[in-house]
């Protein structure tokens, strides 16, 4: 016997009584993106190995352990991509988008890990990205800031939403903390569980993320990063705060927010919620102006931010959401109605595109036709047999509540749609 044949683990589909939110958040993302002036890119799903390896780093788990690689058949090493900043800038530099130009660019689409499936967690999974190209100051980090809290406001969670902030300083800055940070550690190097071990070589701001509970007394004592910053880096970070005091948005300062990867400087944030357990980040961005440079372009400052829409429907889902249904289902009964309800559709399709008109397809009694519309969830059912199609008229059955059907000539039909939509 066959084996069954069901979806990768990890890997799911979207059913239609969850699309019509996915398109929600689609639109509401696309309007906030326009009213900031920031153009869609699209990117493919499939890169060179060497890039993901170049941009996120080979000593990281993501290239390690996570991504989804493959030979194809000239030799050469692809990936799926694992997140959007690397494809996006691989697109700038391609196609010359960033030398003396500005650039405000925005994505969405599936990105790929190969990790241990859980709620909120998927090897599968979608993500919005905001990338912005050419502009140093902290007004650029204020924008996008802003943009993701506008989105919240629109979807109705921004009450459900913290803002958290740090500053990395620049690459020098940090490359000064390491080694006062490597210090502390090796002070109490049996302390650490395995990971932090191996990240005492590789990647040592990442123990300050570590979310081993044994070790949190340990890594609240270590040095702060803030105080082996300059003046400018201080600064900077401090003109970030108050843009954001000033447009009434509330963060909270946490020293112990990192990236691992030296292309990233000055400010890194992200907006957590407490609604979804352990996958508590919905959105997270930063500063990350060596990354062009690293990945073969001239020195560009850029900032992005990506949030996770798995994530993001998982707390829209804890509210109520009413979705647009169907206004109409023709209905019909014999050869000539049939005929008469394929153009009837059509012409409503033409005077309302607005609103979804549904046409019975195949065979069926009345009532088995008006089951149909109820499972739709059309408001009305409208109805063709021999004799409304030689007086030219309609029935109309009301689904949704209680109305005495109705029977009008097919010229007001549309007239009674709008007021009824």
């Amino acid at each position: 016997m066959s084996k069954k044949l069901q979806a990768i683990r990890g890997m799911h589909d979207i059913l239609p009584d969850k699309t019509p939110l996915w398109q929600m958040l689609e639109k509401q993302m696309a309007e906030v993106c326009q009213q900031y002036g920031y153009a869609e890119i699209r990117m493919p799903l499939v890169e060179s190995t060497d890039l993901f390896c170049r941009s996120i780093g080979e000593v990281t788990d993501i290239v390690e352990k996570e991504m989804y690689s493959f030979d194809d058949r000239n030799g050469d090493s692809l990936s799926l991509r694992p997140e959007g900043t690397a494809s996006c800038v691989r697109a700038g530099l391609e196609h010359g988008l960033f030398y003396n130009q500005i650039q405000r660019l925005w994505y969405q689409g599936p990105m790929f890990r190969h990790e241990r499936p859980q709620k909120g967690r998927y090897r599968q999974f979608h993500q919005i990205g905001i990338e912005c190209f050419g502009m140093s100051g902290a007004e650029i980090e204020a924008e996008i800031i802003l943009m993701s809290y506008r989105l919240w406001q629109k979807l109705g969670i921004a009450g459900e939403l913290t803002l958290e902030l740090n500053t990395l300083g620049t690459l020098e800055e940090r490359a000064a903390y390491k080694d006062i940070l490597v210090g502390y550690f090796k002070q109490h190097i049996d302390a650490l569980d395995e990971d932090s071990v191996r990240r005492l070589k590789t990647n040592p701001l990442r123990i300050l993320d570590s979310k081993n509970p044994h070790m949190q007394a340990l890594i609240e004592a270590a040095p702060q990063l803030l105080n082996s910053l300059g003046a400018e880096s201080v600064e900077h970070f401090e003109q970030l705060q108050s843009y954001l005091n000033d447009a009434g948005v509330s963060f909270k300062c946490n020293p112990r927010l990192v990236r691992g990867l030296d292309y990233y400087s000055h400010t890194v944030f992200e907006w957590t919620t407490t609604s979804l357990g352990a996958q508590g980040t919905v959105c997270a961005g930063g500063r990350y102006d060596g990354l062009i440079d690293q990945l073969g372009g001239k020195q560009t400052p850029a900032v992005g931010l990506a949030m996770g829409v798995e994530r993001l429907i998982l707390l829209l889902e804890q509210h109520e959401w009413s979705v647009h249904s169907p206004l109409a289902y023709i209905v019909y009964q014999g050869d000539k109605a049939r005929k008469e309800a394929i153009q009837l559709a059509e012409r409503l399709r033409n005077q309302l595109p607005g609103e979804g008109i549904v046409l019975h397809c195949g065979a069926g009694s009345l009532k088995s036709q008006f089951k149909k519309a109820d499972k739709v969830g059309a408001s009305l059912a409208l109805i063709l047999g021999e004799e409304e199609v030689e007086e030219n008229k309609v029935s109309i059955k009301f689904l949704r509540n209680r109305q005495e059907q109705q029977l009008l000539p097919e010229d007001e039909l549309v007239v009674f749609l709008q007021n009824n939509s």
